[in-house]
């Protein structure tokens, strides 16, 4: 049977899934360009990309999306699972439902998307899936507890699958960017709504001022990436014939990553200290 390489990537209304979805159009991939808003990307279709609309928290959306490519290529060929956010805040602090609806989009929505493409890739006996993790799958930084989560979960279930699939003909890769200059700092800082009063009073307010520092202004800002930089590292993970099961992306992520490798937990603490607050204190 004829092998289908046709790229579906979620998440195309800005950064990292909009660079990546044009890099890989411009070199001559098949690609499903996909956001809530098909208006949003509508610039892309310009650039070689067919455009469809998928809410990785729909199950009707995603399923939707993966028949689409399916009809016209036979299976999705290459998964790029990008679509997330940051929910920002205290983790005693935040609304369980803002909670539950980061969950839904940055785990539930790329493991369901996994299983909807998987039957396709095995019956042709070859898969790329793409897991777009973080630097913060691997380590944690004050006020974002519950977006680490989601990305320590997406390291956990990449892992897994890796093994599963292998067999199969099915690659599984995961990309691990550092500071990244897209509008995610931004989203994070707009997410707080903590309390005003109370144990954790400012602490939001603080933790925003740490960001905005660490992603644009200070020091730290100088080793960061833009979007282009990890749109580079998935067209490897999906060129290459033995993908490597892990792509750290930008100066920021080998420092942190390698920082935290080697300090115990109360120094790496400490560390934090120099840069957040901390409530209570």
């Amino acid at each position: 049977m004829n092998v289908s390489k046709a790229v579906l990537i979620t998440g195309c209304s800005s950064g990292i899934g909009w660079a990546t979805a044009g890099r890989l159009a411009d070199v001559g991939w098949r690609v499903y360009a996909t956001a809530r808003n098909i208006e949003s990307i509508a610039p892309l279709q310009a650039r070689g990309c067919r455009l469809l609309p998928l809410d990785v928290t729909d199950e009707n959306s995603m399923r939707r999306a993966v028949e689409e490519v399916e009809q016209h290529e036979g299976a999705v060929g290459v998964l790029v699972n990008n679509a997330g956010f940051s929910q920002s805040g205290a983790v005693e602090a935040v609304p369980m439902e803002k909670v539950r609806q980061q969950f839904e989009t940055n785990v539930f929505g790329l493991m369901r998307m996994c299983q909807l493409v998987l039957p396709g890739m095995r019956r042709q006996g070859y898969g790329r899936i793409v897991n777009l993790s973080s630097m913060g799958g691997k380590l944690t930084l004050p006020g974002a507890g519950h977006y680490h989560a989601t990305k320590h979960a997406v390291e956990a279930l990449s892992d897994a699958l890796r093994f599963e699939v292998e067999g199969f003909g099915v690659k599984v890769s995961v990309i691990e960017p550092g500071l990244i200059k897209t509008g995610f700092a931004d989203a994070a800082v707009e997410s707080m709504d903590g309390p005003q009063e109370g144990p954790y009073a400012g602490f939001d307010e603080a933790v925003a001022r740490a960001t905005v520092e660490n992603y644009e202004r200070g020091p730290i800002s100088r080793l960061a990436g833009g979007p282009e930089a990890v749109a580079e590292a998935i067209e490897q993970a999906i060129s290459a014939r033995s993908p490597r099961s892990r792509y750290v992306v930008t100066p920021s992520a080998r420092l942190f990553l390698g920082l935290r490798s080697l300090l115990p937990d109360s120094v790496w603490d400490a560390v934090l200290k120099t840069s957040y607050p901390q409530p209570g204190r």
